[in-house]
């Protein structure tokens, strides 16, 4: 069997591969990190935990505590990434927010293979009891809402955050905040008068 050339003539079966990069081992310093990490994320989770859950169901998410469970998994794992710790829970806001709105996608593919549910669906009399009829209408109107009008409503008015926050939290501009914030708010309006 004749050897393979290269260009230049060499056997290019014996061609040596350059050493692989050598990897420093971990430093001592990110070692001392673990038990700050540790304490910095449980002291975001017992602060921010309800906000986040609450956050994560009036955006649409079918299973709230897994998403916010996964963000707080993420936010865990990459806290050496963080440019500032001050900035972890606008970090966890927007990952809940990512995640839901994957979760939502998720879903809406999975439904289109999915046969068609039987009539309309019976509400859980938990939530009957706990939701006045207008909560109810209010909160059927906000999941009609296309997703990131009902993205930028909640964080606005249920966060209170400002423009600025949102956008940074959805990864738009702040004149895209203002034209969801104010489409949303008149589907809400002429849901809301309809039912009158």
């Amino acid at each position: 069997m004749r050897p393979i050339r290269d260009r230049f003539g060499r056997d290019a079966r014996a061609a040596v591969l350059p050493p692989a990069p050598v990897v420093p081992p971990p430093r001592a310093a990110a070692e001392g990190l673990e038990p700050e990490r540790e304490a910095e994320v449980a002291r975001l989770f017992s602060l921010h935990y309800t906000p986040m859950l609450r956050l994560a169901t009036l955006l649409g998410a079918d299973d709230p505590e897994n998403i916010v469970a996964e963000a707080y998994y993420q936010i865990y794992r990459k806290w050496r990434k963080l440019r500032e710790p001050g900035s972890a829970e606008a970090y966890l806001r927007s990952v809940v927010c990512n995640l839901t709105r994957m979760r939502i996608r998720h879903l809406q593919v999975a439904r289109r293979h999915m046969e068609p549910p039987p009539s309309e669906p019976v509400a859980s009399a938990e939530n009957s009891a706990l939701l006045r009829d207008d909560q109810r209408v209010l909160i059927d109107a906000l999941q009609r809402l296309p997703a990131r009008q009902r993205e930028a409503l909640v964080l606005r008015h249920w966060l209170g955050l400002k423009e600025s926050e949102i956008a940074a939290a959805m990864g738009i501009s702040a004149g895209s905040v203002k034209t969801h914030t104010s489409r949303g708010i008149a589907a809400l309006t002429q849901a809301m008068e309809a039912r009158r």
